[in-house]
């Protein structure tokens, strides 16, 4: 594959739409070949299972049951769209991927991580991110933001406990550990301008040595 795989990830309420659009304008300038997708969803059948996991009704959900669902969205979502682009040549720009469910499943809900890696195996066949991008910003400071948001309809998980997303935190600093070579961390309490200058220094440089 001639395509570079870069994933952001943060805490809900970190901006990461936010930043996609700006690093979208700077690949525009720069004439790169890309696409911009997004998880769970990116294509029909996923967008499908991203509806069931995200919906404020299922509350009954089973932890290990919303750990599945993320895996079956994430697999056909690669063999459908991500693997075909990088196939293509083209730099693929996912806001999430499966940092995500070690942070959330494996750690937040109490699965484990290794475990909640072990299901995740079978479904990216060893496919991972070539960079990271974790937008550093606290729970409260994520969470207040999606209140004061005039744009955002709160999900299923938006509408969790302080608890848990402080868990969410906790879970990717591990992830962070495990994975420092891969993941670049961006200060993402700054100014909107301020995140996204630092985070197309980070995409800029890692083309330049890739």
């Amino acid at each position: 594959m001639n395509g570079k795989f870069i994933t952001f990830e943060g805490p809900d309420g970190s901006g990461k739409g936010t930043i996609i659009k700006y690093v979208r304008k700077y690949l525009i300038k720069n004439n790169v070949d890309f696409i911009l997708t997004r998880e769970p969803g990116g294509i029909n059948i996923s967008e499908d299972i991203r509806k069931v996991i995200l919906n404020k009704d299922n509350i009954e959900m089973d932890e290990r049951t919303e750990a599945l669902l993320y895996a079956a969205s994430r697999r056909q979502h690669l063999v459908e769209k991500v693997i075909p682009a990088l196939k293509a040549g083209k730099i693929v720009i996912c806001d999430r991927f499966v940092d995500s469910s070690l942070a959330y499943q494996g750690y937040a809900r109490g699965i484990g991580i290794d475990e909640v890696f072990e299901i995740n195996k079978f479904a990216i066949d060893d496919m991972m991110p070539d960079l990271t991008i974790f937008l550093d910003v606290k729970p409260e400071v994520g969470l207040k933001r999606i209140t004061n948001s005039k744009v955002r309809v709160k999900d299923r998980l938006d509408l969790e406990s302080i608890d848990f997303h402080n868990r969410v935190y906790e879970g990717y600093m591990k992830v962070i550990e495990m994975y420092n070579d891969r993941i670049q961390i961006v200060d993402a309490e700054k100014s909107i301008k301020n995140v996204a200058e630092n985070t197309i220094a980070i995409i800029d440089n890692f083309f330049k040595n890739n």
